[in-house]
């Protein structure tokens, strides 16, 4: 039972690398495109940088480091390392379903391709 508690830090991990991307990406196409000047620039992503959500894409991003810290210390990192490729086919399935992106052959089939080279690595 304890291996398996273990492995939670790891898709703790996952949990939180995907939300961050998704609610990253929801959020700044809400805010449009970089402006070209300047000033512009800096008020723009200083704004998104005071926005909720994007504020919570963050820390998301530090929870998936202190958890990923914590499953360093339960697992050898050529190991534990391969899970990392789930994050790649989350995110496609979930930013073709919320964010509406089209899923297209070849990225189906590099995802794909990614999983199989997972499971050849995880083997290994």
């Amino acid at each position: 039972m304890s291996r398996l508690f273990d492995y939670l830090y790891i898709f703790a991990t996952i949990g939180f690398t995907v939300y961050g991307q998704l609610i990253l990406k929801w959020r700044i196409a809400q805010f449009g495109p970089l402006p070209v000047d300047t000033f512009s620039k800096i008020k723009f992503l200083l704004g998104l940088l005071l926005d909720p959500a994007i504020f919570s894409g963050f820390a998301a991003a530090f929870l998936a480091s202190l958890a990923w810290m914590a499953a360093m210390t339960k697992f050898e990192l050529s190991h534990a390392y391969p899970f990392m490729s789930i994050n790649f086919v989350v995110v496609l399935l979930l930013s073709a379903w919320f964010l509406s992106e089209p899923m297209t052959l070849q990225k189906a089939l590099g995802v794909g391709l990614i999983v199989m080279g997972t499971v050849v690595a995880a083997r290994g």
